[in-house]
C-alpha cells in the first residue's frame, strides 16, 4: 500500500511539473511570436482604459479623449451615440463603439478605435460596470512614437479638457450621511448632486458697488494666479468668510461667485461627517474649479470650545480626562481636523478651489479658524443701505431713482438710520397685479418708519 501511495504522489508531481513546463514554454512561445511580429509590424498601439487605478472612478485620460474625439473627429465616424444634454434640449453626440476614427498630426496618421470587451469568465472585476470594459485604442507608425507621446497626446488632453469645461453641466453637490456609504461603492455615493441653476449674479446682488468690485477683482486674481501660488509655495485655493445678520445675502453671494467663476458648488454639511478621516475623503473627492461651502459654521458643530477645554484640563492637572477626551476626538470631527481640511497637507490635493464659511456671529468662531491663510478675505454682509436698495429697486421694479425721486429720497434718509436686511426690503418690493412700483415703495416707507420708531423707543428706554 505504501509503495502504491508513493507511486501516486510521484505521478501527481510529475503531472504538475509537466504543466509548469508547458506553461513556461507557452509564455516563451508567446513572447517569441510577439517579438517576431513587432519586428515586421511597423505600427504601434496605445490603449486607454475607461477605468484606471481608481477602479470606481472613470479615468480622466479616457474622459478627455472621449470629449476630443466626439467634438473634433465625430464627423468621420459612421455610428454615433446621442444623449440628452444638460440643457434638456440639445443632444450630446459621441462616437459609438467599434468605430474607426482617423486623425492627423504633424505628418502622422492615427487611427482611433472605440472598443468594448467582456471580461473573461476567470477574471474577478470590482469595477462599477463589471459586465463590460471600454477602451480607446490608437494606432500609428512607430517612427512617430516620440512625436505622438510627447506632443500629440498632451495636446489633445488639453483640448479635451477645454471642451469638457465648455460643455459641462455645473452641479450643486451635498455630502451623504456616513450610513449611506458602502465599502465597494464609497466613491460613488459620497456626494450627491443636482444641476446648479441659481440665477444670482454680481449685477443683481444688493451690495455697495465698490465692495462688489473689490470682490470681483479678488476672484479674477485668484483664477489667474496658478503660477503665482506655485512660486510662493502655497496650495491654489482661497478662503472667504461671509459674516453678517440673517437675510443679508450670504447665500446669494456664494451663487454669484459660482456663476461668475463657472464653478461647481459643494455644500458641505458638517453634521453628517462622522470624523476627520471622512472629512479628508470628502475633500479629495471634490473636483477642481469648485466652491466648498460650510454655511453657519458656528452652528454646524461645537468647534469653538474644544481647544479651550483641553487647555483648561492641562492647567488643572487632570491628565486622565485630557487623554480620554483626545481618544474620543479620534472618532469624531474636531476643530483640528477642520483646520487641516482648510490648509493642511491634504488641502494641496488638486487645485483651483475656493472654501467659503458663513456665519451670523463672527465673534463666536475660534480665531485659528478664520485667520489669514485659512479665511483669506473677510466679507461683511451688512444691512440694506441706499446703494444696495437701488439695485433691489431695479431688480424687482425695473425703476431708477430718477423716476420716483421723492420716494427714493425719503427711503435713502430712512435707510441711514434703520437696520433692515436686503431680504426684508425685497419682500416689500415684490410686485403683484394690484401693486405698482409706487405702491411698493410707499409700503416700504411705512415699514421703515415703524421700524425706526421701535428702534428710537428702544434707545430711549435704555
Amino acid at each position: 500500500m505504501a509503495s502504491e501511495l508513493w507511486a501516486g504522489v510521484g505521478s501527481a508531481l510529475a503531472f504538475l511539473l509537466a504543466l509548469v513546463t508547458v506553461a513556461f514554454n507557452h509564455v516563451k512561445i508567446k513572447l517569441l511570436i510577439n517579438n517576431i511580429t513587432s519586428y515586421f509590424n511597423q505600427y504601434k498601439q496605445i490603449t486607454i482604459p475607461e477605468y484606471g487605478a481608481e477602479c470606481f472612478q472613470r479615468s480622466d485620460f479616457f474622459v478627455t479623449i472621449e470629449a476630443y474625439l466626439s467634438e473634433s473627429c465625430a464627423h468621420g465616424a459612421r455610428k454615433l451615440r446621442a444623449e440628452l444634454g444638460s440643457d434638456k434640449k440639445k443632444p450630446e453626440i459621441s462616437v459609438d463603439d467599434e468605430q474607426e476614427i482617423k486623425d492627423t498630426y504633424g505628418g502622422a496618421t492615427l487611427w482611433w478605435y472605440a472598443v468594448t470587451e467582456l471580461p473573461s469568465s476567470n477574471v474577478i472585476s470590482f469595477q462599477p460596470t463589471d459586465e463590460k470594459r471600454r477602451f480607446y485604442r490608437v494606432t500609428f507608425h512607430r517612427r512617430f512614437h516620440n512625436h505622438i507621446v510627447e506632443s500629440y497626446l498632451p495636446q489633445i488632453i488639453e483640448k479635451g479638457r477645454a471642451i469638457i469645461a465648455k460643455n459641462r453641466q455645473r452641479r450643486l453637490f451635498t455630502n451623504n450621511p456616513s450610513s449611506r456609504w458602502s465599502s465597494y461603492q464609497e466613491r460613488k455615493t459620497i456626494w450627491s448632486h443636482v444641476e446648479f441653476q441659481h440665477p444670482a449674479t454680481f449685477d443683481t446682488l444688493a451690495m455697495d458697488p465698490t465692495e462688489k468690485a473689490s470682490i470681483v477683482d479678488d476672484l479674477r486674481a485668484f483664477t489667474g494666479g496658478k503660477d503665482y501660488y506655485t512660486r510662493v509655495g502655497k496650495a491654489w485655493k482661497r478662503g472667504y468668510l461671509l459674516f453678517g445678520p440673517p437675510g443679508t445675502g450670504k447665500s446669494t453671494m456664494i451663487a454669484a461667485m459660482a456663476n461668475f467663476l463657472d464653478y461647481d458648488v459643494n455644500d458641505l454639511e458638517l453634521t453628517a461627517v462622522k470624523n476627520n478621516t471622512e472629512l479628508r475623503k470628502l475633500f479629495i473627492e471634490t473636483k477642481e474649479k469648485s466652491i466648498i461651502v460650510i454655511e453657519d459654521i458656528d452652528c454646524s458643530l461645537d468647534l469653538t470650545a474644544k481647544r479651550q477645554d483641553k487647555k483648561a484640563h492641562k492647567e488643572s492637572g487632570d491628565d486622565t480626562k485630557t487623554e480620554k477626551k483626545e481618544d474620543e476626538d479620534d472618532t469624531k470631527l474636531t476643530l483640528s481636523g477642520v483646520l487641516n481640511f482648510i490648509d493642511g497637507l491634504w488641502s494641496a490635493c488638486g487645485g483651483e478651489r475656493i472654501i467659503i464659511f458663513t456665519t451670523n456671529n463672527k465673534g463666536a468662531l475660534d480665531p485659528a479658524l478664520i485667520r489669514p491663510g485659512r479665511m483669506d478675505k473677510h466679507i461683511e454682509m451688512s444691512y440694506c443701505r441706499y446703494e444696495a436698495f437701488k439695485v433691489l429697486a431695479h431688480n424687482y421694479l425695473d425703476i431708477t431713482e430718477h423716476q420716483l425721486f421723492e420716494l427714493f429720497g425719503e427711503i435713502q434718509e430712512l435707510l441711514e438710520h434703520v437696520n433692515m436686511s436686503p431680504a426684508d426690503v425685497a419682500g416689500y418690493l415684490m410686485r403683484t397685479e394690484k401693486r405698482d412700483a409706487s405702491v411698493c415703495l410707499e409700503g416700504l416707507v411705512v415699514a421703515l418708519k415703524i421700524l425706526k420708531a421701535k428702534e428710537d423707543a428702544a434707545v430711549e428706554a435704555k
